[in-house]
């Protein structure tokens, strides 16, 4: 049986048609598939920003910015002890129920004892709790630092005297309520008024200068 070139044609396409319809393609293979034989793919979420370093973050600052700003060229008050040396006991409770609103930094009797910054001697007596005691102003008349448990004064050191970062007062002891020698060091913040709020020293001193001994 002979067919003709036209007649083979049709009955190709017809077979092409067909094929395209049971596998939801298109004559060339490049079409879609119709949306009824798909399978729908979850889209995959973005990924998560990562957050900045917390020194970048806008609600955060770097610690130094937080500290007062005597915090600048700070010397460690009792000579030969460095930052490591230092334990945080702000906040310890103490007998009586007092809360220990500064630090102690032992020493043997007789080390040095050097002004934290520059400023003045604007008290100097002795006490039940403390022993010999002395307080430093800082220069800006921000910031008083409390030396207590003191064994001695150094000759010229008087109410009213101007001292110099590092400048030795006085030497560590155990007078007062002391259980061993060493400095209770406490620094009050007088910008609020009053005797001042008690500010933890550790975070002062645990990047202060060293100071060593003339």
């Amino acid at each position: 049986m002979r067919v003709s070139l036209s007649t083979a044609t049709v009955l190709l396409a017809a077979l092409t048609l067909s094929a395209c319809a049971t596998t939801g393609g298109s004559p060339n293979g490049w079409g879609a598939p119709r949306s009824g034989n798909r399978t729908p793919v979850a889209e995959r979420p973005a990924p998560r920003p990562e957050r900045p370093p917390l020194a970048e973050r806008p609600d955060r600052r770097p610690e130094a910015d937080r500290r007062p700003s005597t915090a600048s060229g700070l010397v460690i008050p009792v000579v030969g002890v460095e930052g490591h040396d230092l334990r945080d006991s702000f906040t310890a409770g103490r007998s009586g129920g007092r809360t220990h609103n500064a630090i102690d930094i032992a020493a043997p009797t007789g080390t040095p004892v050097v002004a934290i910054t520059d400023g003045t001697v604007s008290r100097k007596h002795w006490n039940a709790l403390g022993g010999r005691t002395l307080y430093l102003t800082s220069a800006d008349g921000r910031y008083d630092f409390y030396y207590a448990h003191l064994d001695s004064y150094v000759d010229g050191i008087e109410i009213g005297s101007r001292v110099r970062r590092g400048q030795v007062l006085g030497a560590v002891g155990s007078t007062g309520n002391a259980q061993g020698p060493h400095l209770h060091f406490q620094v009050l913040d007088k910008r609020g008024g009053g005797r001042g709020t008690p500010v933890n020293p550790f975070d002062l001193l645990r990047t202060a200068e060293l100071a060593i001994a003339d």
